[in-house]
């Protein structure tokens, strides 16, 4: 509990009030000292006194000690931000301890409980110790089943299933996950036809505006949300190279259409590099270079720009709105030169030994390193 406003707001609350010390002492029943002393931050009132003295400033015990349980977007913006910065440049352990406490401090804001979860899970491999990433993991799990018993808020909930979801993934909890998801994601449910529905009823009430930016959200998410759908189909498929190649062939118009390349840098990176991989797989090194290199170009543009956020383009010109209402403003949520790491770390990964003596390929590795280490 931060109490240390207590002595500003009772200095304050008395002035406006227009009452001395010494009547403020003798309402309550202590010395006009002791209400120099609170005021002076000498010492605090006597735990029994709180909510006397909050009925007679007409305050709520919280306003009185200066205690704020929750926290604004903004304010959760500004300590996810700093964090990430501090994870990146600070010890690992040192960071992890800063967090919990601000965790215990606001255990009540759920949404800043949620966004601490998200904190953790994007940060949680940079300590090698496989012990300390599941006690983290399982700390940030505990928190989403905290969220999802305690919070109100439904749409909170929701995503707090899902995010505890992908943390038990990582745990191994696999059939826990199956067991949550399965039910709760039946495509049978009629509630995978709400969107649809919603946009008609803006159309119907006349908020047309409302009805073409949720319209082109929609259309910009479930865009994504194909094309990451078909990394993990070519992952699922990777010993059939017609599957893979026919997945490839579809996949490569639409990011052509759509110009994913520019419009979400990572989703496409990320294709690229999952189709690197299926071709190394098949030994097939000269295509799997081609996709390397562009995975390269996307990923070192991506990151040589000062503020990198999600947004629309000429077409999905009615999204922006979304993003920058999101809790953490469509922004990266780790640093750059953590980010930097784990693309070295990609690149010597051992599906990509038929290219160990390329070139091009150590080129790639040399280049984000040097990125890495100028940060």
């Amino acid at each position: 509990m931060n109490i240390l406003n207590f002595s500003e707001n009772i200095v304050n609350l008395r002035h406006k009030k227009g009452i001395t010390q010494e009547e403020l002492a003798d309402f309550v029943g202590v010395t006009k000292a002791s209400v120099s002393k609170w005021e002076t931050k000498q010492s605090l009132p006597d735990i029994m006194l709180l909510p006397q003295l909050a009925a007679y400033f007409e305050v709520t015990v919280d306003d009185l000690l200066g205690y704020e349980p929750n926290l604004s977007k903004e304010q959760i913006q500004k300590i996810y931000f700093d964090f990430m910065t501090e994870f990146a440049e600070q010890p690992f352990g040192e960071v992890m301890e800063k967090s919990r406490r601000m965790v215990k401090k606001y255990y009540s804001c759920h949404s800043f409980l949620f966004q601490i979860c998200v904190l953790w899970l994007n940060h949680v491999s940079l300590t090698p110790d496989p012990q300390r990433q599941t006690e983290i993991l399982e700390e940030a799990s505990a928190l989403c089943s905290r969220i999802i018993s305690d919070s109100r808020d439904i749409g909170l909930c929701n995503d707090a299933i899902l995010l505890k979801a992908s943390i038990d993934l990582l745990r191994n909890k696999v059939p826990a996950v199956i067991d949550t998801l399965e039910e709760l994601l039946n495509p049978y449910h009629y509630s995978f036809q709400g969107e649809s529905i919603l946009v008609q009823a803006y159309a119907m009430s006349g908020q047309k505006e409302k009805a073409n930016k949720y319209s082109q959200y929609n259309m910009y998410i479930h865009l994504l949300a194909l094309v990451f759908g078909a990394v993990q189909y070519l992952s699922l498929h990777a010993n059939d190279l017609d599957a893979c190649r026919e997945t490839i062939n579809r996949i490569d118009r639409v990011m052509e259409i759509y110009d994913l390349e520019h419009l979400h840098e990572n989703t496409a990176a990320q294709y690229h590099y999952q189709v690197a991989a299926i071709y190394c797989i098949h030994q097939i090194p000269e295509v799997a270079m081609e996709r390397l290199k562009k995975f390269a170009a996307i990923t070192g543009s991506l990151l040589s720009r000062d503020r990198i956020y999600l947004g629309g383009d000429s077409y999905f010109n009615s999204i922006d709105d979304y993003f920058e209402n999101m809790d953490l403003g469509g922004n990266l949520v780790r640093d750059k030169k953590v980010i930097l790491g784990s693309v070295v770390q990609a690149l010597e990964n051992p599906v990509f030994e038929i290219l160990k003596d390329n070139e091009d390929l150590q080129k790639m590795k040399k280049m984000f390193q040097a990125k890495g280490e100028s940060l």
